[in-house]
């Protein structure tokens, strides 16, 4: 007897009334009528207030929560997690205008990211925001703008460790990355800085994304921990600012499972009371995007054509990878995996089929769902993609072959 088929984990978070998906407590079809024209993206706004609760209430409060705008940078929901979080972090200087338009204090904002531009240094510098530098260059550039401006940049060093986060999606930090000083030059880059009379505050360490393993998490926390307090003896200045970076994944595809954030919250509080002693005067924080706004948000195509090609059915729709190209299979997998999807409007109906979801594009990459068991559709249904909060419309190629650009919509 083969083993049976790995199965996506239940889509719970948005509820269905009269067989409709609610998302922000409006029906999918009354939302699409709202909105005025699919495809869109929504985002739940109480789904966002909710994640953020989940995390704090299993962190250390002493921890700061920092949003991590690259998952997600639309100018509404950037601005209702400000006033959610403890700080935004930002990978350019448009990010930065977005996070400084929030009113969010730019001490509470830091820019990351490892090409950045001496423009986009001197904007970060003036604004007040901290700039994790990445290089020795961008180490130089910052003594460059001080002495020009007179204005003391708030330097932290990003480090690239020794380890790696272990079963992470996407591998951060380990080995030869362009992310970050390594980990064994940081004692120079330190004695750099303070020639160049730059105050280093701290570091910020990121391992890994998208780790669904809370034992790998709290094993990278504890390297992490252990590599801060090696290089805080080599820092001349307090350490003032630790980044313990995030790797807090979300199930995508079948087979995973929600991340227990249990374990990770409490490894956190044992380590405490050594981080209090050896860094009085460190303010700890984690950054965390798609873990945060992810799972709140939903892509919504609508079926244009429904065709049957040698007894394989397929579903039209007027959207696909050039708005959603993480779903499609060309964003990172390595092999080609169903995102979770729905029928929006058909969440009760009781016949199934097996049927593929395909765009509008001339090309067979454009697969929302491949041979994936869902209720009958026809043209006028809606379809839905979850897990869709994170790295879709930034994330996707919108010009290719000049479709209408998608919607975005908090509710």
């Amino acid at each position: 007897m083969s083993a049976a088929r790995p199965v996506h984990a239940p889509q719970t978070l948005f509820p269905v009334a009269d067989g409709c998906l609610l998302v922000g407590g409006i029906p999918l079809p009354r939302l699409a009528q709202r909105v005025g024209a699919t495809p869109f993206y929504a985002y739940d706004r109480a789904l966002l207030d909710a994640r953020v609760a989940h995390v704090r209430a299993h962190l250390p409060p002493e921890i700061a929560l920092h949003f991590s705008m690259k998952a997600n940078p639309m100018p509404a929901l950037v601005q209702h997690m400000a006033g959610l979080v403890d700080g935004i972090d930002v990978a350019s200087a448009g990010e930065l205008k977005v996070a400084l338009d929030t009113g969010m204090a730019p001490e509470h904002l830091s820019f990351a990211g490892p090409g950045k531009r001496d423009a986009e240094l001197l904007q970060a510098v003036a604004a007040g925001a901290c700039v994790h530098a990445e290089s020795e260059r961008e180490v130089r550039a910052l003594a460059r703008i001080q002495a020009q401006t007179g204005i003391a940049p708030r330097l932290v060093l990003r480090i690239n460790p020794d380890f790696e986060l272990k079963g992470s999606g996407m591998r951060m930090g380990g080995g030869a990355k362009q992310f970050g000083i390594d980990a064994e030059d940081a004692p120079r880059v330190l004695a750099l800085a303070a020639e160049l009379e730059l105050e280093v505050l701290g570091f910020h360490i990121f391992s890994g994304s998208q780790s669904l393993k809370a034992e790998a998490i709290v094993q990278a926390q504890a390297q992490t921990i252990e590599l801060a307090l090696r290089l805080a003896e080599a820092s001349p200045h307090p350490v003032r600012i630790l980044n313990l970076g995030g790797g807090f994944g979300i199930p995508y595809f079948p087979g995973e499972q929600a991340l227990d954030l249990a374990p990770i919250g409490e490894a956190l509080a044992a380590a405490l009371p050594r981080l209090r002693a050896a860094l009085p005067q460190a303010q700890l924080s984690i950054e965390l995007g798609r873990y945060l706004v992810g799972e709140a948000g939903v892509y919504v195509t609508r079926v244009i054509d429904r065709k049957v090609s040698r007894g394989q059915v397929f579903l039209v729709t007027d959207g696909g990878l050039h708005h959603h190209l993480a779903a499609s299979g060309n964003f990172g997998q390595v092999i080609r995996k169903n995102y979770p999807v729905a029928i929006g409007n058909r969440m009760a109906d009781g016949e199934r089929e097996t049927l593929s979801v395909v765009g509008p594009l001339c090309t067979p990459l454009d697969l929302l769902a491949d041979q994936m068991e869902l209720p009958a559709a026809d043209v006028g249904d809606l379809v839905v993609v979850f897990q869709s909060g994170a790295y879709g419309r930034s994330a996707s190629p919108q010009g290719f072959l000049s479709h209408p650009e998608v919607v975005e919509v908090l509710v």
